[in-house]
């Protein structure tokens, strides 16, 4: 295990005007160094700070840089070999069109904020090459093949190239393979040249379909046992004690002929108060975890017209519900879950095909008691209608909104993950995944943990009460996917073979 190097500063004297300049590494840098290169490095800076600062001044400048410059290669070659780094994808703190602070405060990004980060992005992801700048209906990656290209990355001592991170372009996947003849594990789906959207996801150009990330499927195959015990899964709730004090007010609320409702919004933000965000079964600080809350957020405005929807097919649920019959202890609740056709196989279990769209919107009622807590109920029917309606518009939904699209890869990345964790596929191929499992080869980016959101209202009044919010969430069980399996012997006509020169590939049948 290397020793970290947390803000390290070093100083180095190459102005000789009287002036120093300082070389540094950001304070919020941190480099996993091993020891053998944490030695060298050290030998080279002590061996810098024994020379007299008199000295220093009157070393020739070009002596100087070429100190600064070996010191800084060290400095390089240290941070580099340790461990393949993801670059782009968040920016840290923001990912599809949301913000999360150093609090865990969720919010929508501003315009600004959301250019800043395409800004950001639009060096690191570069423009796909040669064949990978054309679409496919079908591309091979060859999981084997992967490890290597990152093996390869990292003893360069760059980061991960844009084509690794982004598994090639695939925007999906429908197809898993296991290649005994070439110790290999093989996925496929269709696949696009990469472009940044407005929001800062990396989308297909033809499409605007969400493009898989490496990093996410990288964080769905570590954490497999995880979600045995825990389902993965993320909730956006009110608290029982803003429930408490939002009950108190509304039976207190009354409203004169003609007076806009929009009077008692900030009294009702002040009741309710923040919303509180739980995550299970997976990282909270992980792109993954982050993605889910995003839109699981994004969800939840859509449903309560805080955000307008970019699908004219699918209005809000209040517009739905204008002048409709709503209890004042009542308020629904939808969440997104895997929802696939099949999972098919072979007789001998080498080829596995996954079908359907992958996800859908359900839905039931919240009831309110007057101490705040809550049980639930069967939906309605038009809380019921727009689950559906989500549901049957999610494709467009998604290409209009990355967000969703990325959470639809996050089912498939899981699934496959789950399938080749119980199904043990890397024993049946004869393939160790070590380099995609190993934390110290591959570290996934650190976002901030989103915990809470502030307190957002849209509501109507209607005949029996009030609906002002609505709690959300996100459950990623592939567990019953991999379980129920089916046989198709007209799977054996799919075999593939890997391609010994390349990780990935176009197969045009």
């Amino acid at each position: 295990m290397g020793k970290p190097l947390i803000g390290a500063r070093v100083e180095l004297a190459s102005n000789f005007r009287g002036n120093y300049s300082l070389l540094q590494l950001s304070s919020a840098s941190t480099f996993d160094f091993s020891a053998a290169y944490w030695d060298q490095f050290s030998i080279w800076i002590s061996g810098l700070n024994r020379i007299p600062s008199r000295s220093i001044y009157s070393m020739k400048l070009s002596h100087a840089r070429l100190m600064i410059a070996v010191a800084m290669s060290c400095l390089v070659t240290v941070a580099t070999l340790s461990t393949a780094g993801f670059n782009g994808g968040g920016g840290g703190n923001r990912v599809g069109g949301v913000s999360i602070d150093p609090a865990g405060v969720v919010r929508t990004a501003t315009v600004d904020e959301n250019q800043e980060l395409v800004n950001l992005l639009r060096n690191e992801v570069g423009v796909a090459q040669g064949d990978l700048a054309s679409a496919a209906d079908r591309r091979m990656v060859s999981l084997a093949g992967l490890q290597r290209a990152i093996e390869q990355s990292r003893q360069s001592g760059g980061r991960l190239p844009a084509e690794i991170r982004y598994l090639a372009g695939l925007t999906g996947i429908d197809y898993v393979f296991v290649d005994k003849d070439n110790n290999d594990i093989v996925i496929s789906g269709p696949a696009e040249p990469w472009t940044i959207s407005e929001t800062g996801s990396i989308v297909g150009k033809e499409s605007g379909a969400a493009i898989l990330q490496l990093e996410d499927l990288v964080v769905a195959l570590r954490n497999v046992e995880n979600a045995r015990q825990a389902s993965i899964s993320c909730s956006i709730e009110s608290t029982p004690e803003g429930r408490k004090r939002f009950m108190a007010l509304q039976n207190r609320m009354r409203l004169r002929p003609g007076q806009n409702p929009a009077v008692f919004e900030a009294a009702m933000k002040e009741a309710l108060g923040p919303q509180v965000i739980k995550l299970t079964g997976i990282p909270a600080t992980s792109r993954y975890a982050c993605t889910m809350v995003a839109a699981d957020y994004q969800m939840k405005r859509l449903a309560m017209a805080l955000v307008d929807s970019p699908v004219r097919e699918l209005p809000s649920y209040l517009q739905m519900a204008r002048n409709g019959s709503h209890a004042g202890n009542r308020n629904p609740r939808w969440w997104m879950a895997c929802d696939y056709d099949s999972l098919t196989r072979n007789e001998e279990g080498t080829v596995w095909k996954l079908t359907g769209q992958g996800i859908k919107t359900k839905t039931e009622q919240d009831v309110i008691a007057e101490d705040g807590s809550t049980s639930s109920e069967a939906s309605d029917k038009l809380a019921q209608k727009w689950a559906d309606s989500m549901t049957e518009h999610f494709t467009d939904l998604a290409s209009k909104m990355p967000i969703f699209g990325e959470l639809q890869n996050l089912m498939d990345l899981t699934v496959v993950s789950t399938l080749i964790v119980q199904e043990n596929l890397e024993h049946h191929a004869g393939l160790d995944l070590a380099v995609l499992r190993d934390q110290e080869t591959l570290a996934p980016q650190m976002f901030e943990a989103p915990q809470k959101i502030a307190p957002e209202c849209s509501f109507i009044k209607g005949r029996s009460g009030w609906v002002v919010t609505a709690s959300g969430g996100v459950s990623v069980d592939a567990f019953p996917v991999v379980h129920d399996q089916k046989v198709d012997a007209e799977l054996d006509g799919q075999l593939v073979a890997a391609k010994s020169d390349a990780w990935w590939w176009n197969d045009a049948r």
